[in-house]
């Protein structure tokens, strides 16, 4: 493979292919590009990118191959004289896409990277944008990027027909303010005004079909996790990661790519999204994720927000809620011996319970019931918990789950029969 540029530089990293290009300090963006056996796709993707109005010089490309066995390497070589690309080759182990991405994320020499789907169709403004979104740069901001399209299980009618006939802005044109095409997001965009700072999980909205980040903040969090070995959630859970690092999340409308309509492997990734949702959760075991873990193994998503909401403000309410009394009438039934996990089981709980397992919403007064040491305790609603099978005797609910009960209760007395034999509850009929 050559450069259009200069004489290129090749170097072979972990068995992947490199190919460089010159000097790297007037680059101010890296896209990476992950792909595997999308050959025709990626041509577009990279169509799209040649034609950009930002100078050449200044942004780079990566296509980080997930072990292509197409003629995915011939394409990237026929954009060689175009683009000042990068091409990094790791071999088929499985999906993965989080190590691809930091495999293109390592090569990058830019301060800041966006990360583009195969899949995604640009405009010539789309580069210009995200840096735009990023200010002068020293802002810690991740920026979502709106993606026409995206609407896997609502396809946007003819559009397949029109992405091979016209260039991606044209396309934006004929569809007008059609909502057909609009983001999946959308609607979740609008009710925050398009400002994720208003949300208490932005993070669910930073989806890697297009989105750009900072390389220090990247790096600081660690990149994607490479455990994600199946499709979907990885994106979300770095997004996790930026947002307790304090990134801030905005959206741009005008870096905006098109989804080009494309076959999918529905129940694969299915599967993989109830299975990573999974991996999300034991990586961050508390509520929020306990929540995003009940929705997604439903197929649900966008009731997340108010969820989780709605826990914060029963955790404020319940603050000062005692069960002390609830759970030493308790222990005096319980016979000898038996195991014990307390669901809601707030800050104060007596000494004949020293040996049950506390579960909680509030972190706060967990950790002060885990003060006296010798407990075991876990930050969570009781919707999910780490706890094996039938590792308890006896799940005691408490009065504290009351403002949770309405919305949870199937979810809580499955997650008890789970984990336990018996369930006994103060006030809910069990």
């Amino acid at each position: 493979m050559t450069s259009g540029l200069v004489r290129p530089i090749r170097r072979y990293l972990n068995g992947g292919a490199t190919i460089s290009a010159e000097s790297s300090r007037d680059v101010k963006v890296s896209v990476i590009l992950p792909t595997y056996n999308r050959c025709e796709l990626l041509a577009e993707a990279l169509r799209g990118l040649a034609r950009q109005s930002l100078p050449t010089e200044e942004f780079e490309v990566i296509v980080a191959d997930d072990g292509s066995s197409d003629a995915t390497a011939a394409v990237v070589k026929s954009f060689s004289d175009r683009l000042r690309l990068r091409y990094h080759f790791q071999e088929d182990h499985g999906f993965r896409v989080a190590a691809a991405r930091n495999a293109g994320a390592r090569l990058a020499s830019a301060p800041i990277l966006v990360f583009l789907d195969t899949g995604a169709l640009v405009g010539p403004d789309y580069l210009r944008e995200h840096l735009a979104a990023h200010g002068d740069g020293s802002a810690r901001r991740a920026v979502i990027g709106y993606a026409y399209a995206y609407r896997p299980e609502d396809p946007t009618p003819g559009l397949a027909e029109m992405v091979g006939r016209l260039l991606p802005e044209r396309v934006l044109t004929a569809y007008a303010n059609d909502p057909s095409i609009f983001d999946i997001r959308h609607g979740a965009f609008l009710r925050c005004g398009f400002d994720p700072g208003r949300l208490v999980v932005p993070w669910i909205l930073l989806w890697a079909t297009n989105c750009s980040i900072r390389t220090e903040d990247y790096w600081a969090v660690g990149g994607f996790d490479e455990d994600f070995q199946r499709w979907g959630v990885e994106d979300m859970e770095i997004g996790l990661r930026l947002h307790r690092r304090g990134v801030e999340f905005v959206v741009s409308r005008s870096a905006w790519v098109i989804e080009a309509p494309h076959d999918r492997d529905w129940e694969g990734n299915r599967q993989g999204n109830h299975h990573n949702i999974g991996v999300l959760l034991g990586k961050h075991p508390e509520p929020v994720a306990e929540i995003g873990w009940s929705l997604i193994t439903k197929d649900l998503y966008w009731p997340w927000e108010d969820d989780y909401q709605a826990l914060l403000d029963w955790t404020a309410r319940a603050r000062d809620l005692d069960v002390t009394a609830e759970l030493r009438e308790a222990a005096a039934g319980l016979r000898p011996g038996e195991r014990v996990a307390v669901f809601g089981s707030g800050g104060s709980v007596p000494a004949e319970l020293s040996s049950a397992v506390l579960v909680d919403f509030d972190e706060e007064l967990l950790r002060q019931a885990l003060a006296r040491g010798g407990r075991v305790g876990h930050h969570a609603i009781g919707v999910r918990t780490p706890l094996p099978e039938q590792s308890v005797d006896v799940v005691l609910m408490t009065s504290r789950l009351t403002g949770l009960w309405d919305r949870w209760n199937l979810d809580l007395v499955a997650e008890a029969r789970r984990i336990g034999r018996e369930i006994r509850a103060f006030g809910f009929g069990l």
